[in-house]
């Protein structure tokens, strides 16, 4: 089976539907996967150029933005690289009020092992719960 990976553009272009071409090619790829024609590949980079712009571009809310995160890891014929870090981090989302990009770093020192987190932004991380290495 053919493995694609896909960029945040895709996804953007079939969640809006502000271009009806690209829309259009966006949801004949994302039927196909679901038909289990291709496998389609993304990760966290694009999921955080996706809340970016649907955040900056789209004023959606941070609620909003989980929400759309849940239903494309969910999409059928999807793989997601990190995805056991990916999924914690929207937990850590909605349970803490954190932005998805804060979460995920938590979540991964999670996933890692790692005893603390070096970081300026000290706020934020507290609201995760995370235990924070002092500089």
């Amino acid at each position: 089976m053919k493995q694609v990976f896909v960029d945040s553009n895709v996804f953007l272009r079939y969640l809006t539907q502000d271009d009806e071409d690209q829309s259009s090619r966006a949801r004949r790829l994302l039927s196909r996967a679901a038909a289990g024609e291709v496998r389609l590949i993304t990760g966290p980079p694009v999921l955080f150029e996706i809340v970016w712009t649907l955040r900056s571009a789209y004023g959606q809310s941070r609620e909003r933005t989980l929400e759309i995160l849940s239903s494309i890891v969910a999409m059928p014929g999807l793989w997601m690289t990190d995805g056991r870090i990916v999924e914690g981090a929207m937990e850590l989302a909605r349970t803490t009020g954190a932005e998805f990009a804060d979460a995920y770093i938590a979540s991964s020192a999670q996933t890692v092992g790692s005893d603390q987190i070096a970081t300026f932004d000290r706020r934020h991380f507290k609201r995760l719960g995370a235990d924070l290495y002092s500089m």
